[in-house]
């Protein structure tokens, strides 16, 4: 595995980020120490999270994840040797949300506080908040960075138009530019990234962290047809992916996989790594085996004829 820099930064990651929005919602804090010194022990070090994770679950105030993350690397004393990513600007309830300068430097503070650190490697726009100026927030990512407490910025779910605004506020004013965008990107779902941000990353050297690397596990192969919804609790968003387009990805990945002795999770990966424009996919899994599974794709050297058939049975 080759290291990989994120955007025009010093921050080298190899090619696989795990997602830490299972940390306190589908696994314990005792699982979640489990995978990730797994993952570290498998030699990746990028862990991506948000302030946010997991807010959703029954019983949880948000920052949970970060909570776990926090105390992981505390009781490691690990911290030197991740590089770590969390988010500002999704809804934390009772009106915490957006991206004015006051709200992402107390945001900051709390997630800092949450993660036993003094700094952050990739802070990133979780949400845009189209009523705030752009400028305004970069200022406030501006005072984190002069003051120590984050290193680089990236964007997720964010207009086009927003973004290159940010750009050019960012070169025109001396404020900090994002240096990566964390985009809904796969193997199923191609055509928004690749006809909006794709470009703009390749065309201004900006990395590129998918998220939904895996489709919420369609890509994995366990749904197949109608019968197979039961499965898991997510079974029930499954059926529009089992379109003529999506069988056929399916079964492209299995030729692919079979072809490699890989599985078709794996096969889904590697093609994102093998992107020019992705420096890497985020991940998530809730046991071992799961993990090794992921942490098999960055292994698997895909040929040209390969790319070339996942791709063609993938058009958009």
């Amino acid at each position: 595995m080759e290291l990989r820099a994120i955007g025009e930064t010093d921050l080298e990651i190899y090619p696989l980020v795990f997602g830490g929005n299972v940390f306190g919602w589908t696994i314990d804090e005792k699982q979640s120490f489990k995978l990730l010194d797994e993952f570290v022990g498998g030699g990746f070090n990028c862990v991506d999270t948000a302030d946010s994770y997991s807010r959703w679950a029954p019983g949880n105030v948000g920052g949970e994840s970060e909570t776990i993350i926090g105390k992981w690397m505390s009781d490691r004393k690990n911290r030197k040797d991740i590089i770590l990513a969390t988010k500002v600007g999704s809804d934390m309830g009772d009106g915490k949300k957006g991206l004015k300068k006051s709200y992402v430097i107390q945001a900051a503070e709390d997630s800092l506080r949450r993660l036993k650190t003094d700094y952050i490697d990739l802070y990133q726009t979780h949400f845009d908040d189209e009523s705030t100026p752009v400028d305004e927030t970069l200022e406030a990512y501006d005072d984190l960075i002069k003051a120590g407490k984050v290193r680089y910025i990236g964007a997720s779910n964010m207009s086009t138009d927003r973004f290159k605004e940010s750009l050019t506020a960012a070169s025109e004013k001396g404020l900090p530019i994002y240096q990566c965008v964390q985009p809904h990107y796969n193997l199923y779902s191609r055509e928004q990234f690749e006809s909006t941000f794709e470009p703009i990353c390749l065309g201004n050297k900006i990395g590129v962290i998918t998220y939904f690397s895996l489709e919420s596990g369609f890509l994995t192969g366990k749904y197949r047809s109608k019968k197979d919804l039961d499965k898991s609790p997510r079974g029930g968003n499954m059926e529009k992916y089992l379109d003529e387009r999506g069988v056929r990805i399916l079964d492209a990945l299995d030729k692919v996989a079979g072809d490699y002795n890989s599985v078709p999770a794996a096969v889904a990966l590697a093609w994102l790594i093998n992107r020019p424009s992705v420096t890497a996919p985020i991940a998530s899994a809730t046991s071992v085996e799961q993990l090794k599974t992921l942490m098999s794709a960055p292994l698997l050297e895909l040929n040209a004829d390969a790319i070339r058939f996942l791709n063609s049975n993938s058009n958009w």
